[in-house]
C-alpha cells in the first residue's frame, strides 16, 4: 500500500522487489558477451540445453497443478517451452543430443526446486512461472534477435523456436492478462511476500546458472 492508501497491484510488488535480482541476470558475465557476439554457437547450444532442464520440470508438474486454485490459472499450454527447446536441440545438437545433455549443478539445483514448489507450495511454483515465461516473452525476443544474426539461423525457424510463441499472437495483450492473474492471486499478503521471495530465489538460480556457464565459456585472453 503506498502513502495515500492505494493498495499497489501484486504484479507490481513482484516486478519491482525482483528488479535488482533480474538486472544482474540480464547483464551476467555470460549473457553479456553471448548477445555481444564474443562467444560461439556451441556456448548458446549449452545455455539451450540448460533451459530444457529447468522446462522440463516446470511443465512436467504442470498437469498435477491444473486444478490448484493458486497455480492452477497460470497453466496455460501456449506458453509450453519443452517441444520447441528439443527441436531447437536437435538441431543444435543433433538427433542423438539426448545421450549427451547434462545439466551444469546449478541448473540441477534449479530444476529439483521448482519440482519441490510443485509438489509441496503451488504459491511457490507460480514464482517461477512468472519469472520464466514473462522473461521468455520480453527479453527473450533479444536473444533471439541477436541468434539468428550472429549464427545465421532462419527468422524465428529451427534453433530459435524456444523465443517463438506461436499461439500467443499479441504478446502484449497476454502479459497484461497475466498480470492481472497476479493482480488476483488467491494468496494473503503473508503468502504473497513469500512468493516474491522465491521469485528472488529463482533469478539467484538464474544467476548462478549464467556464472556456471561462463566458468565453461571463458573467453580467451
Amino acid at each position: 500500500m503506498d502513502v495515500r492508501g492505494t493498495v499497489t497491484p501484486f504484479s507490481t510488488l513482484i516486478r519491482t522487489a525482483s528488479h535488482q535480482q533480474h538486472t544482474e541476470a540480464e547483464n551476467s558475465t555470460f549473457m553479456s558477451d553471448l548477445l555481444g557476439g564474443r562467444l560461439g554457437v556451441d556456448a548458446y547450444a549449452r545455455y539451450t540445453e540448460q533451459l530444457w532442464f529447468v522446462y522440463r520440470a516446470l511443465e512436467g508438474a504442470a498437469e498435477a497443478l491444473r486444478e490448484d486454485p493458486v497455480a492452477g490459472p497460470f497453466v496455460q499450454p501456449e506458453l509450453f517451452r519443452t517441444a520447441e527447446l528439443e527441436r531447437d536441440l536437435a538441431h543444435l545438437r543433433g538427433a542423438g543430443w539426448r545421450t549427451a545433455v547434462a545439466p551444469l549443478p546449478a541448473t540441477a539445483a534449479y530444476a529439483a526446486r521448482v519440482e519441490e514448489c510443485a509438489r509441496t507450495w503451488p504459491a511457490g511454483y507460480v514464482a517461477h512461472h512468472y519469472t520464466r515465461y514473462l522473461g521468455d516473452l520480453s527479453g527473450g525476443q533479444i536473444i533471439r534477435d541477436k541468434a539468428e544474426r550472429t549464427w545465421g539461423f532462419a527468422r524465428k525457424g529451427d534453433g530459435v523456436r524456444f523465443y517463438v510463441f506461436e499461439h500467443i499472437p499479441n504478446p502484449a495483450a497476454f502479459k497484461r492478462a497475466y498480470r492481472e492473474l497476479l493482480d488476483r492471486v488467491d494468496a494473503d499478503d503473508l503468502e504473497k511476500q513469500r512468493i516474491i521471495d522465491e521469485c528472488r530465489r529463482a533469478f539467484d538460480f538464474n544467476g548462478a546458472v549464467f556464472r556456471q556457464l561462463a566458468d565453461e565459456f571463458p573467453l580467451s585472453a
